[in-house]
């Protein structure tokens, strides 16, 4: 026999929610993704996702930037593959853009040259040539998330050193 999800009000899904978005930033669709688990209608979804928001559990803007500077500094990740991720949230452009100038240049830069730096010093073999190691040092920046035009600047560096 199928059980059916006991159903909350709209009183105990905001109780529940409080804790979800004060234990770490939630982006809008994971918020509503949750509410709609606990069996709320459409109106209540969206009158609980407003009063998260008046109350401050919820900010897009403040989860986007979070969000970026958290998936930069511990996975050391790209602009190009934290905007992925954050469209794939559904975060709106504007807090993306937002997020984007949060992440400081210098640490960018600084994070880049030296994952390509340890890339380019693992690559050995037998027959491995400027080429191989320009390539798998290339698609590899390119991987974490990282522009092209930096990822080219960074490896042409690495290739005259």
């Amino acid at each position: 026999m199928l059980q059916r999800k006991q159903q909350l009000t709209k009183e105990q899904a905001l109780q529940k929610l409080r804790h979800y978005c004060a234990y770490q930033e939630r982006c809008h669709a994971e918020v509503k993704e949750k509410l709609y688990s606990f069996g709320l209608r459409k109106q209540m979804v969206e009158e609980s996702i407003a009063q998260l928001i008046e109350e401050d559990y919820l900010n897009e803007e403040r989860f986007a930037i979070q969000f970026a500077g958290g998936k930069f500094r511990m996975k050391q990740w790209g602009r190009v593959k934290i905007k992925h991720a954050l469209k794939q949230k559904q975060v709106s452009t504007y807090c993306i853009n937002k997020a984007m100038k949060e992440l400081d240049a210098e640490d960018y830069e600084k994070t880049l040259h030296k994952l390509a730096k340890q890339k380019w010093d693992t690559i050995k073999g037998e027959g491995v040539n400027g080429f191989v190691k320009m390539s798998k040092t290339t698609d590899y920046l390119l991987q974490k998330g990282f522009e092209s035009e930096l990822v080219r600047m960074a490896v042409n560096e690495l290739k005259e050193s």
